[in-house]
This record gives structure tokens, C-alpha cells and sequence, in this order.
């Protein structure tokens, strides 16, 4: 079996972070979220991947390299343009040749992972296999439609008015079923060729597709305050462990990752927190649901339920919390505009000022 990661999209929704930044290299407690779908496709016993890239290709090259830092064999697929997910299924037809696969969106984040579903799948080898969670907003994404004994009748994608509250994670499963269903649909009113058009096309052929229904914890980050709820899930996970520097002056509470070369001098850091390698955080208030990368300095200010990207700094601001701050950014106080008062006062005037 082998996997098919998507790591294409352009990342619109995570602007201005994704104009210099592949959304899938955001850091969630510090590690890329591409990453965290890297290592649950590990873990459920697949090594061979091809990865879809897009215009962020040479960047996502450099951060996962030949994949061997994961135990796994990486093979790159370009794709010339966000043009659909059964368009990624089209092109990757010669990596993926006779064998089953996975099919995970790189921006997706699922906590426990996908082994027990691709263990299932294996065994019983339906064409195809739909994950699908309870939304609150089920227009912002696909949507199925399943009868009274939970078979899949039908999705829908973006649709005006669902049928169902079911909405498809992005984590699929195919036998080599999905290539001709993927060659005989038309490409949607957007322009691409869909994915719920491909399982649709199956469905109408009577093949057997199947959903699983998860509860457990799962997120498209694919906007900042999904970014920031999947950092807070991830902390809470934390084992506290102090390889830097802590000085006599500073109170670290609680679950708190401080990396080897970063100093705490004279500041309160009440976890979950994660602080990268190298960051300085001096004379501050870091709260919980923080995660602050390496080579930054955080200095006379407090943030809490944030996230910071590398060789940033933050200093004497009062209050930061629910940001995301990207890389080599700085944040100071605006500068202070003193007091006046401009007059044009008449001959033997009066003037009484409040100081």
C-alpha cells in the first residue's frame, strides 16, 4: 500500500503567513503540521509516498528531504496547478501504479493517527474508504449523505444547502477503482476535478464505498483560529522537559518544553508551552497554549494562546494573545506622541489646562 500526500494548495486562507510560506510547514508546538501527516502514515506501516507540490515545491523539498528522517521513500509529483484532488489522483497514476493507497491532505490534522482505519481497510479492500466528522458548518466542505444503515448515497461538495452535518476529512482510501472514476469525470463549476465526483461516479456504479465516522479530534488548518485550536490540542499532549536554561528569577508551572540553548531569565511561563532551541525569553509572561520557535526573543512583554515563528522577537508589548506570528518578524510598542496643545490666543487671553 502507499500513500498519496497533498501538499499543493496555496494556502489563501493563512495570508499574509503563506505569501512567503507553504501553509503545510506552519508549525503546530513548534513541528510543521506537513509533518505530523508524514509520521501517521509511517505509523500505520506505509513507506513509499509520493507528495503532490505546488508552487512551494523547492521549500517543501528542503524541509522533507528523500523522507528518510521519517522511515520513509519520498517521490515528488508536481502538479502545475491547484486543479482538484482527483486531478492529484490523475497525475500520480504512474507512482501509484496497481497498488491500494492513501490519500491524506497535508494541511489535515487527525489525533491518533490513521492506523486502525488503514488496518481496516486492508482487510476487508472496499474501492474506497471516506472519513467523515460532526461540523458545526457544513457548507466549507464535502458533504455525504448516508442511508438508514450508514452507507455513503451520496456528497456533495461546498454545498448551499447539505443534506447531512457529515463532512469528509481529508483522509481517503482507494483500490485502483478510483482511477477510472477519476478519468471519466468532468471538471466541477471551480474549475477542478473533485474528489466527491470521483467517489460519486463510484457510488452510481455500484461500487462499494464505505465511511467511517470518526469522534475524536480533528482539523483543516487551513486558517489562523483552527491553527491556534490544533496548537492548544497538541500542548495539552506535552511532557514537560527544561533542556535550556532557567535562571532563580523565573517560575516555569506546568507542562513546559524549553529546547537546549534557549535562556528564561526573570519570567513566568505557565504551560502547556513549547519553546524552540536558542530563543531568549527575558523579563516575561508566557502563557498557556504557546508555542514559540527557535532563534527568537521575547523580551519585557506577555503572550499567551499564540504562536511565533522563527527569529522573531516581541519586546516590551503588554498583552499578545490568539496571534501568529510568522518569521523574522518584530513587534514593538508604537512610538509615544507627546502631548500638545496649539493655541492662538488673543492679547490678555485666559487658558486653564487639566494636567
Amino acid at each position: 500500500m502507499k500513500a498519496l500526500l497533498l501538499s499543493g494548495g496555496s494556502g489563501t486562507r493563512l495570508r499574509p503567513i503563506t505569501h512567503t510560506s507553504a501553509k503545510q510547514l506552519v508549525p503546530v508546538a513548534n513541528k510543521p503540521v506537513l509533518f505530523y501527516g508524514l509520521e501517521a502514515i509511517a505509523e500505520a506501516g506505509i513507506t513509499d509516498v509520493g507528495i503532490i507540490v505546488g508552487d512551494t515545491a523547492a521549500e517543501i523539498r528542503e524541509a522533507v528531504g528523500d523522507g528518510s528522517a521519517f522511515g520513509l521513500a519520498v517521490t515528488y509529483i508536481p502538479q502545475e496547478a491547484p486543479l482538484g484532488l482527483a486531478h492529484a489522483v490523475l497525475i500520480a497514476r504512474e507512482f501509484l501504479g496497481d497498488d491500494d493507497f492513501v490519500m491524506y491532505l497535508g494541511d489535515n490534522f487527525i489525533v491518533g493517527g490513521i492506523r486502525d482505519l488503514v488496518d481496516a481497510f486492508r482487510a476487508e479492500r472496499p474501492q474506497a474508504q471516506i472519513l467523515l466528522t460532526r461540523v458545526p458548518d457544513p457548507t466549507a466542505f464535502g458533504v455525504a449523505e448516508l442511508d438508514t444503515q450508514g452507507r455513503v448515497m451520496g456528497l456533495e461538495e461546498k454545498p448551499k444547502h447539505p443534506k447531512s452535518e457529515l463532512a469528509l476529512v481529508g483522509v481517503y482510501l482507494f483500490t485502483t477503482a478510483i482511477h477510472e472514476a477519476v478519468r471519466s469525470i468532468e471538471p466541477s463549476w471551480r474549475g477542478e476535478l473533485e474528489i466527491t465526483h470521483a467517489i460519486q461516479w463510484l457510488i452510481d456504479a455500484g461500487r462499494d464505498v464505505r465511511s467511517t465516522t470518526i469522534s475524536g479530534y480533528w482539523k483543516d488548518t487551513g486558517n489562523v483560529t483552527d491553527m491556534l485550536e490544533v496548537n492548544r490540542s497538541v500542548l495539552e499532549t506535552l511532557d514537560r522537559r527544561i533542556d535550556g536554561t532557567v535562571d532563580d528569577d523565573s517560575e516555569i508551572i506546568g507542562r513546559v518544553r524549553i529546547e537546549s540553548g534557549a535562556k528564561v531569565t526573570g519570567s513566568r511561563i505557565v504551560g502547556p508551552v513549547a519553546i524552540g532551541a536558542d530563543t531568549v525569553i527575558a523579563d516575561s509572561y508566557i502563557g498557556p497554549f504557546t508555542s514559540i520557535a527557535g532563534d527568537c526573543r521575547i523580551e519585557d512583554s506577555e503572550i499567551e494562546y499564540s504562536i511565533v515563528l522563527r527569529d522573531s522577537s516581541v519586546s516590551g508589548v503588554r498583552r499578545v494573545e490568539a496571534s501568529l506570528i510568522g518569521r523574522n518578524v518584530e513587534v514593538t510598542p508604537s512610538p509615544g506622541r507627546p502631548a500638545a496643545h496649539r493655541f492662538v490666543l488673543g492679547d490678555h487671553s485666559k487658558v486653564q489646562i487639566s494636567s
